[in-house]
């Protein structure tokens, strides 16, 4: 088995590879690659020259320091149950030591996936509140912000203790949804509202959707998994995962 960044020829392989473990729509996987792809922020792991599992990761911090986001780890089905994705892991934390990473995060799929990362040494430590609702009589005040307004403004409201995700993560996300402030709200489409949460119902009238599910800060479910790489302690929230 041979662990590595990926060559430019395996490209395809690894669109492929997202397709099948993800089924996500060309858009968004295009979307990535175009936005947050980086070719030393991806290892590979297969024999013959071909991927057989894959991960990708995102810049962050927390309280300064370095963390790395890990993102759509997936090993093709015919690969599955063979220890790739194991051995992947094991070469991404440790390679990510040497670069200078205190942690890493990951936002498990499902419940059989973060008992396979507690194996790993992941453990949750953060939650969400999660809910729907439907849109409200009154729109809400809202703008649309840029990335670069929105970045400064999530500085603010972000609860104590939350990771900042910038750079690659914030040009991947103004890629995928749009980027709203209010009052006392900010908002990226579909996956997190920071401030008053209140206002989701007058957000929804105001983009003219008849519903909408919204992700807060909150301990209604866990989300994100840490692992640390030293003596780096664990994030308080964590928001931006492109699940």
């Amino acid at each position: 088995m041979r662990i590595d960044y990926p060559a430019e020829d395996q490209l395809p392989r690894l669109r492929a590879l997202w397709q099948e473990a993800f089924a996500d729509e060309e858009r968004y996987i295009g979307a990535f690659f175009d936005t947050a792809f980086s070719w030393d922020r991806c290892l590979c792991a297969g024999d013959d020259g071909q991927p057989a599992a894959a991960l990708y990761w995102m810049d962050c911090r927390h309280e300064g320091r370095p963390l790395a986001y890990l993102y759509a780890v997936a090993t093709f089905r015919a690969f599955r149950g063979k220890g790739y994705c194991r051995a992947l892991m094991s070469a991404a934390a440790e390679r990510l030591k040497n670069l200078g990473y205190e942690g890493l995060l990951l936002v498990p799929g499902d419940s059989n996936l973060g008992r396979m990362y507690e194996k790993m040494g992941f453990r949750f430590c953060t939650g969400v509140r999660e809910f729907t609702c439907r849109r409200g009589a009154a729109p809400a005040t809202v703008r649309k912000l840029d990335m670069a307004e929105y970045a400064e403004l999530r500085r603010g409201y972000l609860p104590e203790g939350g990771v900042l995700q910038e750079g690659d993560s914030l040009r991947f996300l103004s890629a995928i949804a749009g980027l709203y402030a209010g009052e006392d709200f900010l908002y990226a489409e579909n996956l997190e509202l920071l401030g008053n949460a209140d206002s989701a119902p007058g957000i929804l009238a105001a983009l003219k959707q008849e519903k909408g599910t919204f992700r807060t800060p909150g301990d209604d479910r866990p989300f994100a998994m840490y692992r640390p790489l030293g003596n780096a302690p664990a994030p308080k929230y964590f928001g931006l995962a492109f699940d």
